[in-house]
């Protein structure tokens, strides 16, 4: 087995110690806010069997570089908006290396550092997608 250079654990704290985090209590007070973009990076599936942030935005993680380039084939308008904008993933781990590789490409994020896994516990509101017949 290939010993790496960097644990992925590692990686995560090297991206905490340069993005900007957000606690939970914080992000729910800021549901409301129009300049206020929240973005899962979660599967599908996990919004299908935990829920999601009412009225965030889903961008699977493995396309989000290309959907925030302006001169990607993939760019998403929404990126092109001013606002700000808030990446979470189930526990803060992949929204943190996803926050720190967008600030590198230049595109200002923050990130949930907890991730969706305390939003109920704090009393977040949580819809579940319609189920299809």
């Amino acid at each position: 087995m290939t010993k790496l250079k960097m644990s992925s654990a590692q990686m995560v704290q090297a991206a905490r110690a340069r993005i900007k985090e957000i606690e939970t209590p914080d992000l729910i007070a800021m549901l409301e806010d129009p300049e206020v973009v929240i973005v899962d990076l979660r599967d599908i599936r996990e919004r299908q069997r935990s829920g999601y942030i009412p009225g965030s935005f889903h961008a699977p993680r493995g396309m989000i570089e290309f959907w925030i380039d302006p001169d990607s084939p993939y760019f998403k308008p929404i990126f092109g908006e001013d606002k700000k904008f808030v990446f979470h993933c189930a526990s803060g781990w992949r929204s943190a290396i996803t926050t720190a590789t967008l600030h590198d490409m230049g595109f200002e994020a923050a990130h949930l550092r907890e991730g969706f896994s305390t939003w109920e516990k704090h009393g977040g509101p949580v819809e579940f997608p319609e189920k299809k017949d």
